[in-house]
């Protein structure tokens, strides 16, 4: 009986097993230098909450603003930034406020929100969008 196509197929087989146990072992090895560099960020995120938060504590509180320009719309203005999730410009706030989108409107509610920059209360990221300041 002549056994070598069966040591052949065997040897076929092995080679295979081999080159699979070399890519897994591979996988492994990155797999483990990913996991070492996502423990050592996470540690610098723990590290950099803790030394955020301390220096906050030292931080003076604002004091909420009293020298608010007398005008209606600054107080539903000031509660639309609070809810706000990102920047807004005037036409969303002209709207927001139920004014009639018209240019004179329009600039009114502009010329609001920069006098409350001014104030240190809102600040412009971009040219027209609003953002309440942090």
């Amino acid at each position: 009986m002549n056994i070598q196509p069966l040591l052949d197929a065997l040897g076929i087989q092995e080679d295979a097993a081999l080159a699979l146990a070399d890519d897994l072992r591979a996988q492994i090895t990155d797999l483990q230098t990913r996991l070492r560099e996502a423990e050592t960020h996470l540690k610098h995120l723990v590290i950099t909450r803790k030394t955020v938060t301390a220096l906050s504590e030292r931080l003076p509180a604002h004091p909420a603003p009293t020298d608010l320009p007398e005008h209606p719309d600054h107080p539903h203005i000031l509660a639309l930034f609070n809810e706000a999730t990102s920047p807004l410009r005037a036409r969303d706030v002209c709207e927001a406020l139920d004014h009639e989108l018209l240019p004179k409107n329009i600039e009114g509610t502009r010329a609001k929100l920069k006098r409350l920059v001014k104030l240190g209360i809102l600040t412009e990221v971009d040219a027209g969008s609003f953002t309440r300041k942090q």
